[in-house]
């Protein structure tokens, strides 16, 4: 009996030995963005009018093992991309430009206030990208701590937010982040 193994990263468990993902490589696919932004791809002579393609590893190693799959098909995978550096130059820029939109995580700098209120905890902060005012579900799992020093926040509207490492916050600050810690 096989245990099904999942990783925490990943936006889905990984394959096991019983799923046949297809490689994709830059000799059996093409990347091309089309007019509206998104991207397109030809992968063996099949069309794909729009993929989207997403890290299985975004923090740990965010440009190896990518999920490639068909939005026209419910996000259905259609294979795994295993190093996008292996890639044409001109695909790994439309492949980027997607994933930098994708993965749009501003990094928290200065923790103006924190308020808990009803199951709610409602953020006052700065970032690297300014000013921003986020409410978060006490009761969920909106807080990941990615490492001892390094979390990742996601709001009630699915916006992530990171903060690099809590040590780099003045002690009032750390104060109002103990309550996730």
């Amino acid at each position: 009996m096989s245990k099904e193994m999942i990783n925490v990263e990943a936006e889905r468990p990984m394959a096991t030995d019983t799923d046949k993902s297809k490689t994709i490589n830059s000799g059996n696919a093409v990347f091309t963005k089309t007019e509206g932004g998104f991207i397109g791809m030809e992968l063996d002579g099949k069309k794909y009018d729009r993929v989207k393609v997403i890290r299985l590893f975004p923090f740990t190693d965010p440009d190896k093992y990518m999920s490639v799959r068909d939005v026209m098909d419910g996000d259905k995978e259609i294979g795994i991309i295993e190093d996008i550096k292996e890639l044409p130059e001109e695909t790994v820029k439309i492949l980027l430009e997607q994933q930098e939109l994708y993965y749009f995580t501003p990094v928290i700098t200065k923790v103006i206030s924190i308020k808990d209120e009803y199951g709610y905890a409602y953020f006052d902060v700065e970032t690297d990208k300014g000013r921003c005012k986020f409410t978060i579900n006490m009761g969920a799992d909106a807080v990941s701590k990615l490492s001892d020093t390094r979390l990742l926040i996601t709001d009630v509207d699915g916006n992530r937010f990171e903060i690099a490492n809590v040590l780099d916050f003045t002690v009032k600050e750390q104060r109002k982040l103990d309550l996730f810690l």
